[in-house]
């Protein structure tokens, strides 16, 4: 009996959209493009966690990695939201943004004074990484997501280190992003007014490395670190 060939199905490209993340302002800058959520996820280095403490809201700034569909935050075993995530308890349900600020626009009216801007939610529920290989694979993007490459270039965390470091995971699944970009939206009758008005681009730049005072005599300066 001869089988049935069946076609590989793609990979999907966007992100199902969802009740929380739809936008209710400005819906028309929302995407749900992969590339685009990785790219913005990739470029930032802090995010903002999200999560309800005794029946009020916490936002939290902390560092992140990404694993391909997978968000990890790292912290003390002592932190409130890693200890929330783990033990008995399902998970933590939680909100984590990632921000990039590119321009100030400047208008004619205050109201109509804005930024452009690139920015990503994620609506889940994060989970402790219990898993050793998977909490050491976290541990290393975290790294590499600061400095790719920085991972190789230092020394693993010891068991001690380990024991008291917690790591929590986040699937990107409830995901969506929203860019502003462009110029200025005066009101027509408001374009002959007096007042400058356009675009004031913001760059994140880095200064030239500054080595440690105590630095192993003869240790050069890493390519990763001189190609930034």
């Amino acid at each position: 009996m001869q089988g049935t060939s069946q076609t590989p199905s793609r990979p999907t490209t966007a992100y199902t959209p969802t009740d929380r993340t739809v936008p209710t302002r400005s819906p028309d800058r929302a995407s749900y493009d992969k590339e685009l959520v990785h790219a913005i996820l990739d470029e930032g280095y802090v995010c903002h966690l999200g999560f309800v403490r005794d029946g009020a809201p916490v936002v939290l700034p902390t560092l992140y990695g990404r694993v391909g569909e997978r968000l990890y935050v790292h912290g003390s075993t002592g932190s409130r939201p890693l200890r929330m995530a783990g033990g008995a308890d399902p998970g933590l349900p939680v909100c984590l943004t990632v921000t990039h600020v590119d321009a100030l626009v400047l208008a004619r009216s205050a109201f109509h004074h804005s930024i452009n801007y690139r920015s990503v939610v994620v609506h889940g529920t994060a989970h402790d990484v219990t898993d050793p290989d998977e909490k050491r694979q976290a541990l290393d993007a975290l790294v590499d997501h600061v400095v790719p490459g920085r991972s190789y270039d230092s020394r693993p965390a010891n068991k001690k280190e380990l024991a008291a470091t917690a790591v929590i995971r986040l699937d990107l699944d409830e995901v969506s992003a929203k860019v502003r970009t462009g110029g200025v939206n005066d009101e027509p009758e408001d374009l002959a007014l007096p007042h400058w008005a356009g675009l004031v681009p913001l760059r994140k730049g880095y200064e030239a490395p500054v080595a440690d005072p105590g630095l192993a005599p003869g240790t050069a300066l890493p390519g990763y670190l001189a190609e930034l």
